[in-house]
């Protein structure tokens, strides 16, 4: 059974805009045609409903598709992804200290500002700045939990001053800079372990938003919780935290109408943007790992796309169960492939 995506396909779009910044990322075949392009193909645009989509030239050949006579994809097909302009911006963000322009990124892209900002989020999804400043937490959180100082960190992850680090660290780390060093000492978490039509969901969350969804047996989940927030104050929550439990149940029991929650989320920068790519994923529809890693501009990244669902805290909020293997099924899930095709087929993804 294929996935069946809500969103609407950024390769489609690619194509339509003979995008010449998605060359490299995906060949084209033409069904009616035999023929297989790049994105920019000056040819005539074919119809969606006679297009296919792969990762290489290798695999559009496999699948009985020649090359284009007039774009010419066999002579990139050895070219990697790396050279788009999106990903030549990317590696020019890792490589700078802090956050750089738009118009230092847009250079190193080899585009104009207003062109490499629209390429960039259609790419990503997040805009440039938004990218280099969750990159640059990314770097202070992963120096912190390799034991560094917290003002070491902070310089060697491009913060021009720990007043800044210390403004930005809340909304991109889930807590400041020192508490992630400290498992969550100064903090002070409220959980709840509710029963569902599925089994028991605990629930817990910091000032901040819920940091922790997820399914288990009661003992087991509490004692997980207790453990990776070592030094955090965690307390079962009282009756005004229950409307907060409600919400978090409605994700299991009414998936089409549960509302988004306020999330404390914890993750490197590439986690995030896994993440938010998976948000955008609706009830009743799936994605690929392959999908989602071309989504946030990684289309080799599919292992470490499938890494970060497994690391995902979040369950359903976060609704890493709507992403699936090419091959069809449910796939694998962290909290058990039985679950997951509960979840799907609750949702109507799977008939």
């Amino acid at each position: 059974m294929q996935p069946k995506m809500i969103k609407e396909d950024w390769r489609d779009l690619a194509v339509e805009a003979r995008d010449r910044s998605a060359e490299g990322r995906f060949f084209l075949g033409v069904v009616t045609t035999g023929i297989y392009c790049l994105p920019g193909c000056p040819a005539r645009t074919p119809n969606r409903e006679n297009r296919r989509y792969f990762d290489s030239a290798d695999a559009a050949e496999a699948a009985g598709f020649r090359a284009c006579l007039r774009c010419r994809p066999r002579e990139l097909a050895g070219r990697e992804a790396a050279e788009s302009p999106v990903a030549r911006a990317c590696r020019f963000i890792e490589a700078s200290e802090g956050v750089p322009t738009l118009d230092a990124m847009a250079a190193a892209a080899g585009l104009s500002p207003f062109h490499f900002h629209r390429a960039f989020k259609a790419a990503t999804g997040v805009t440039p700045r938004a990218w280099a400043t969750t990159r640059r937490a990314g770097r202070l959180q992963a120096a912190l939990s390799q034991g560094q100082s917290v003002t070491r960190a902070i310089h060697q992850a491009g913060y021009g001053t720990a007043g800044r680090a210390y403004a930005e660290a809340p909304a991109r780390l889930g807590m400041r800079p020192a508490r992630v060093k400290a498992r969550g000492a100064g903090e002070h978490i409220r959980a709840a372990v509710a029963t569902t039509s599925l089994g028991l969901l605990l629930v817990a969350a910091t000032d901040h938003g819920i940091v922790r969804i997820a399914f288990g047996g009661e003992s087991e989940l509490m004692q997980a919780l207790r453990t990776d927030f070592a030094a955090a104050e965690i307390s079962l929550g009282e009756e005004d935290f229950g409307i907060t439990v409600r919400a978090a149940v409605a994700l299991v029991e009414e998936p089409l109408a549960a509302q988004s929650l306020p999330l404390d989320i914890r993750g490197t920068a590439f986690q995030q943007q896994v993440w938010a790519a998976l948000r955008a994923i609706p009830p009743g529809k799936t994605a690929t790992y392959a999908e989602i890693a071309a989504a946030i501009g990684r289309p080799k990244a599919t292992r470490a796309v499938a890494g970060a669902c497994a690391a995902n805290e979040l369950a359903l909020a976060i609704p890493c169960h709507r992403v699936v293997p090419r091959a069809g099924g449910p796939g694998g899930y962290r909290w058990g492939e039985t679950l997951k095709a509960a979840l799907l087929a609750r949702e109507g993804a799977l008939q």
